[in-house]
């Protein structure tokens, strides 16, 4: 039917206009299904990936209408286990929360911050270190692996920290600076990155001169 004779057609009665006009402009139907709450709690040290297998495959076979808690309270451990969690809660479909519940230092920092939700208690720590390891082989092995996994760490350590951390703090990291936070600066910084805003604020760099003062700005007149 062409839109002129639509036109053309003749009106309808008054009372169904108003009856048309009682409709709602949308309509909102709910279904409810089952919702699966998993806890998982890391407390101690993290340990070779072999006994975290019951974690990884609850994260990989998840469903999207599951939720997955991950308690939190470790000094860090394993990088190899750390990693393989984090990159098995990126994939999961579940909605996985991470809850810091005492503290969580080194891999544990990292594997806060990879939960799709983040939760913390009002007296807990954070901390962000290098990565320590011990080499064995001959000296050019070893120098291979150095540059390797230093490289890998500085990959893996930007991907999952920013935006958490700055890029500034980063690097103070791979020089081997230890960064620290309590619960209050942990949320400072979630709540800014909310906001869409850098989550610090970067230091100030001190200019200075070749006779090594600082440089200070100046009002010359004339």
């Amino acid at each position: 039917m062409s839109r002129q004779s639509m036109h053309n057609l003749p009106r309808q009665h008054d009372d169904d206009d108003e009856n048309d006009s009682n409709l709602p402009l949308f309509r909102r139907y709910e279904a409810q299904g089952t919702v699966r709450q998993i806890s998982f709690y890391l407390s101690g040290e993290i340990g070779d990936p072999i006994h975290y297998t019951d974690l990884l495959y609850t994260l990989r076979s998840a469903s999207n209408t599951d939720v997955i808690f991950l308690h939190l309270n470790t000094p860090g451990g394993n990088f190899d286990t750390g990693l393989q969690i984090i990159n098995n809660i990126a994939a999961s479909p579940a909605h996985v929360i991470t809850i810091l519940e005492a503290r969580a230092y080194s891999m544990g920092a990292l594997l806060f911050l990879a939960g799709d939700e983040l939760i913390l208690h009002d007296t807990c720590q954070l901390m962000f270190h290098n990565y320590s390891s011990a080499l064995i082989g001959k000296g050019n092995e070893q120098q291979a692996q150095v540059l390797a996994s230093s490289k890998w760490f500085e990959k893996v350590m930007r991907h999952v920290c920013r935006p958490f951390l700055a890029d500034e703090e980063l690097e103070r990291i791979f020089k081997g600076e230890d960064i620290w936070m309590d619960s209050d600066e942990i949320r400072r910084r979630l709540h800014r990155i909310q906001k869409g805003e850098p989550s610090t604020h970067p230091r100030k760099s001190k200019a200075k001169t070749d006779g090594g003062l600082e440089k200070k700005g100046r009002k010359t007149t004339l």
